[in-house]
């Protein structure tokens, strides 16, 4: 008997096995166009959430920027042989600045957050409702 060449690729030995067990054909482009835009969403999803904590440490750090700034005014002050009373009264500013600072951070920082996040996810959810068109769309061709 003559021996087959052995030129045959991997595909072409599955695809003949499927003719063989006579198994429904698969379209291969099909299939990785679909894994393609897969990546495609997930690389989005990413570069969305990457945006997202570039700007929450932006803002950390201008709000970090700012608290130092006004210990350093503060400390000046302090120096500044101010009554008892009077450094009591700007320590106590100081303190009720900061925490309205810190109450307005966290919230600007949280929305920054929240929006990242809801980017990042709306854009897997219309990848899942695309990929899910594709299959019905896949089933009705088979029918």
């Amino acid at each position: 008997m003559a021996k087959k060449p052995q030129s045959d690729s991997i595909i072409d030995m599955f695809a003949r096995l499927g003719e063989d067990l006579k198994m429904p054909s698969m379209d291969i482009e099909r299939v990785i166009e679909h894994h393609r835009k897969n990546l495609e969403a997930f690389e989005k999803a990413s570069r969305a959430a990457a945006s997202g904590a570039t700007d929450v440490f932006s803002r950390q750090r201008t709000a970090l920027e700012e608290t130092l700034r006004e210990v350093s005014e503060m400390a000046r002050d302090l120096g500044s042989g101010a009554s008892p009373q009077e450094l009591m009264s700007r320590q106590s500013d100081f303190a009720r600045r900061s925490f309205e600072s810190a109450v307005k951070n966290a919230s600007e920082i949280g929305e920054v957050m929240r929006k990242s996040s809801s980017e990042s996810v709306e854009i897997l959810r219309e990848r899942i409702r695309e990929a899910m068109a594709e299959i019905r769309e896949g089933y009705d061709k088979k029918s």
